[in-house]
């Protein structure tokens, strides 16, 4: 593609440098020096770490033929000189690979939890309808018989439209994202416009990277400006929430108020729940339609009407709301009931927030017949500040915790849960300090009794446990099984 015609839609862009710029072809996008093909365009940005512009003539040796930069560099070449390359990777990506939105129906989720739950039941009752769905997202990403391993929420531009191009070119109609605050501060998504966007809830979480809660809040209410988001679906039980409403109803826009307590278009009310599941009733533009969920807790009742909602918007019956959420049997990693051993229950769940953790213990609490046990810890480099509130939420909804390391990544696992302990001890001292996980987790399970409900919180689905710079192969729900085979052979 002629490199005159990819930033059309780049605003500030100037050209400087050899004057055959409008005759040049460029074959493809790369912002990695490492991975740089002839005939690619080449970005250079200013990161928190790293200034790529230090490694233009790698990139040139390589075969780049023109930089986009912004600041001018010593090379003659042409040069697109940008204010915002982060923007300009994502503006100048949507055109490079055909702008895969406008031939998608496209669906953005955001929220500090249930982004992905609700993801999963959404494509569920799309699948059920007979769509062809793809999924972008924390568990990875999903289309067709492809699947690619998570690595970013959100992945980054140049990527992410190669992606949607490709699930065009597979003939898929929808497309599920998950759209992270990260991803919103990095314009990553500069230049899409989604069909409908969908908010789940805002707690805290990410202060180690945004300043305040008022700038994270903030950050997440870009996703839905009237000309980047069509539909706005939003939890009108959430503070944000009914904020993002206010702005969009005031201007005009398209918008959806769902929950389970305040006055909403589309609201839910639990029938019956266990450990194993919910039975539900929704009222959609006052039809109704009864459902099982099988998973338990009020949160993923949330999680479950934001996706009926959403499909009912496009169409979809309740009838393929109900089988689509029944059809629903697990999330990996997503309060998921793993294992049954001794008259004892073992939840996963990837809770790592205060607000997911109390919410995931009280549904469990509610059906415990024994004591409620917790075992978590906190990120490593992360913000620290939730973790004596993570401390003080197991404390006050647990009857035990075992206190652990998550992914202490480049800090002593010892100094994060001194963190969490304090406080812990402000409402409890029954707990344990176990700071290898395996250990840990085989230290609980042990230990638990006919009755007893276990939580393993903080990690989910993934895979690994990041120490000092290395991951390690983790994974709690395959710890579990083992520790529990290794157990049952012993006896």
């Amino acid at each position: 593609m002629l490199l005159k015609d990819l930033i059309v839609g780049v605003d500030s862009a100037r050209i400087l440098g050899d004057a055959k710029w409008e005759t040049l072809n460029v074959t493809g996008l790369c912002d990695d020096s490492r991975f740089v093909k002839r005939g690619d365009l080449f970005f250079c940005r200013k990161g928190g770490n790293v200034d790529s512009h230090l490694y233009a003539k790698d990139a040139l040796k390589k075969g780049a033929v023109a930089l986009v930069v912004e600041r001018e560099l010593p090379f003659d070449v042409p040069q697109v000189l940008v204010d915002d390359s982060r923007s300009a990777i994502s503006l100048i990506s949507v055109v490079f690979y055909g702008q895969p939105h406008t031939k998608l129906k496209l669906i953005g989720v955001t929220g500090t939890n249930g982004k992905t739950t609700t993801s999963y039941m959404l494509a569920s009752i799309l699948r059920t309808a007979g769509k062809s769905v793809g999924i972008i997202g924390t568990l990875g990403i999903y289309y067709e018989n492809k699947k690619i391993a998570p690595e970013l929420t959100t992945p980054d531009p140049i990527f992410l439209q190669a992606t949607l191009a490709d699930m065009v070119a597979c003939g898929v109609e929808y497309a599920v994202m998950e759209v992270s605050a990260h991803a919103l501060y990095y314009r990553k998504d500069a230049g899409v416009t989604y069909d409908a966007c969908m908010f789940t809830n805002c707690t805290q979480d990410h202060l180690d990277f945004f300043q305040d809660m008022e700038e994270y809040a903030e950050t997440k209410k870009t996703l839905f400006s009237r000309r980047k988001c069509r539909l706005a679906i939003v939890n009108g039980d959430d503070r944000l929430g009914r904020e993002i409403a206010a702005a969009r109803k005031s201007c005009g826009g398209d918008t959806l108020l769902y929950g389970l307590e305040e006055p909403a278009d589309d609201f839910a009310v639990v029938t019956d729940e266990d450990l194993y599941g919910t039975d539900v009733v929704f009222n959609v533009r006052d039809e109704l339609t009864h459902t099982r969920l099988s998973m338990a807790g009020k949160h993923n009742v949330y999680n479950a009407l934001a996706a009926a909602v959403c499909a009912y918007e496009f169409g979809i019956s309740l009838r393929d709301v109900s089988l689509g959420l029944k059809a629903v049997k697990r999330v990996n990693g997503r309060l998921e009931l793993v294992a049954e051993t001794r008259g004892v229950k073992i939840f996963v769940d990837f809770a790592h927030t205060p607000d997911g953790l109390e919410k995931s213990l009280q549904a469990l609490k509610r059906h415990c017949k024994g004591r409620l046990v917790c075992v978590f810890g906190c990120g490593g480099n992360r913000d620290k500040s939730k973790r004596p509130l993570m401390g003080e939420t197991v404390a006050k909804n647990a009857d035990f915790a075992v206190l652990t390391s998550d992914n202490p990544r480049y800090e002593d696992p010892l100094d994060i849960i001194s963190d969490i302990e304090r406080g812990y001890r402000k409402h409890s001292t029954d707990f344990a300090i176990v700071p290898e996980r395996e250990r840990a987790v085989e230290y609980a399970i042990s230990r638990a009794k006919d009755g007893d409900v276990l939580l393993i919180a903080g990690k989910g689905g993934e895979e690994y446990q990041e120490i000092m710079g290395i991951k390690y192969l983790l994974n709690d729900n395959d710890l579990i099984k083992k520790i529990i085979r290794d157990s049952e052979c012993s006896s």
